[in-house]
């Protein structure tokens, strides 16, 4: 245990990042079942409505800062040396304080609940002047900023140590222009997150000191400005979804390939694509504030519209390097072509709030939860399970139980679509977001109780991950170095890889290592 809790390899470190991001993800889960449980029906009072706020508030919370974001870092953090020839990361302390700082940021944010007044309850946008408000909320609130201030100073750090890795620590023959997707896309996310999450972090500190120093920065009566904080909070929150997003594009690629047996085709444009869907994400903050009258509409409306461009350069990838391969439909593959329906759906309603007069009718509407679940439930969640299924025997070893896999997968898929395409049309009739129970009106009661359905569907396939675990740990078969016949380096040493990861290099000639050097699959101690 204290070798754990010392540790600086990176995958250590990789690996308890992500057993942290399931961790927390188990507890989202069962934050999302109590929603679900409230609006089950409608004039519900199962849950009380200052409970509800808080439930609804750390659920979106755990969801963006402590899993589907963390989860990439920290399957980066196992995967980028391995992929680039590199025996560890570039500062391997900073790495460790990375880790250990997200891990106290979630305990804190939680910490909430055990206080007078409970957690947060502003929401996961905490919207300034609201979240300035401190009678009544206790120190939960405060918690929530601190948490938050925390998560970003760690994800800052780790974004810092992949740059500099990726660059810095290749190995021979490994030039730029040969490293996998996946790293790729991590380097994009990386500069993504130093141009961005400063911004949350000073717009935290900037409500704490309003809380307790007397700041006013968003306080109107004083002079403040809360339209200022939307602006502050979307610089970050806008390419925050593509820090959630990026690394599962280079996740699903990877898999993609491996499964059709072919090169990625177009890689040079999934490339260019991720540096300019990196690039826009930093001009289309104020998507998210078309009703403010605040700020140009005609042209942040354009440029929303044109960041679907790239999106779509890698579906064209993604589409040709599936074109007349040998597919083999393994979970991993089921799971990212899951990616691919889920995603485009939530794109398409994507480009539609992009357009002002839309975004007016349907702001702060459940279509708007609908476009967001699908874009990073739908999409960078099945991803992440599909990197689960994928890395998992090269991390630990053992493979999963592909029949159960499967059975996981369509539980999944089919509870998460019975879900969330009810809430277009809830948004659709009028039901707004963040309310804890809504009037019997319309089809809303119907529409909710098929999504409250959905949502315990969604859940058996989750409870089937979590099986599948333990029956694969329980039998423990041993699997070779390259179970699938993967083409990048991280498959060229054991399973699970030694400390500094490769006893001997294979050569690197290519973008396929592996595959365009047979002899050297499954090569290590």
């Amino acid at each position: 245990m204290i070798t754990w809790l010392t540790a600086t390899d990176h995958k250590k470190i990789g690996i308890m990042y992500i057993i942290t991001t399931m961790v927390f993800f188990v507890i989202a889960g069962i934050l999302a079942l109590m929603i679900r449980a409230q609006l089950a029906t409608p004039d519900n009072d199962l849950i009380p409505s200052h409970l509800y706020n808080q439930i609804f508030t750390l659920h979106g919370t755990a969801m963006i800062f402590f899993v589907i974001a963390p989860f990439g870092l920290g399957l980066a953090n196992y995967l980028v040396p391995l992929q680039i020839g590199a025996p560890d990361m570039a500062f391997p302390r900073l790495n460790a304080t990375s880790l250990w700082l997200f891990v106290i940021a979630g305990i804190i944010t939680f910490l909430g609940l055990a206080t007078y007044g409970g957690a947060a309850a502003y929401g996961w946008t905490n919207y300034a002047p609201l979240s300035e408000i401190s009678e009544g909320t206790g120190v939960g609130a405060d918690f929530w900023l601190i948490g938050i201030l925390l998560a970003s100073v760690s994800t800052i750090l780790t974004a810092i140590n992949i740059t500099t890795t990726t660059f810095l620590l290749r190995a021979p023959g490994m030039t730029m222009w040969r490293v996998p997707i996946f790293v790729w896309e991590m380097i994009a996310t990386a500069i993504l997150i130093l141009m961005a999450f400063p911004s949350l972090t000073a717009v935290t500190l900037m409500v704490l000191i309003d809380r307790h120093l007397g700041g006013h920065f968003f306080d109107p009566a004083f002079g403040g400005n809360p339209i200022l904080y939307q602006h502050l909070f979307w610089f970050f929150g806008h390419p925050e979804v593509y820090v959630m997003v990026l690394p599962y594009f280079g996740i699903v690629t990877e898999v993609i390939a491996t499964f059709a047996r072919k090169p990625v085709f177009g890689y040079v444009g999934l490339v260019i694509s991720a540096f300019a869907i990196a690039g826009l994400s930093i001009g289309v903050w104020a998507h998210h504030m078309f009703t403010t009258g605040a700020v140009s509409n005609p042209f942040f409306s354009a440029v929303s519209f044109l960041i679907a461009v790239p999106t779509g350069v890698k579906f064209v990838n993604w589409i040709g390097t599936m074109w007349k391969g040998s597919i083999e439909l393994s979970t991993a593959m089921l799971f990212a072509v899951g990616f691919l329906f889920n995603f485009l759906l939530g794109g398409i309603t994507g480009v539609m709030v992009a357009s002002p007069p839309i975004d007016y009718q349907v702001h702060d509407s459940y279509f708007v939860v609908n476009h967001f679940h699908y874009t990073l439930g739908g999409g960078s969640m099945f991803a992440m399970f599909a990197a689960l299924f994928f890395w998992f025997p090269k991390i630990f070893g053992v493979k999963l139980s592909e029949r159960l896999g499967k059975w996981c997968f369509w539980f999944m898929f089919v509870g998460f679509n019975i879900t969330f395409i009810p809430m277009a049309f809830m948004g659709l009739e009028g039901m707004a977001r963040r309310v804890y129970t809504y009037p019997n009106v319309e089809h809303l009661a119907l529409l909710n109780g098929i999504a409250s359905f959905g949502g315990v569907i969604l859940a058996i396939g989750v409870a089937l991950f979590f099986v599948n675990i333990l029956v694969s740990a329980f039998a423990h078969v041993p699997v070779p170095a390259n179970p699938w016949g993967g083409y990048s380096l991280e498959w060229a040493t054991s399973s699970p890889p030694p400390e500094f990861n490769f006893e001997t290099m294979p050569p690197i000639n290519s973008r396929r290592p592996l595959w365009d050097a047979p002899s050297t699959q499954g090569s290590g101690p």
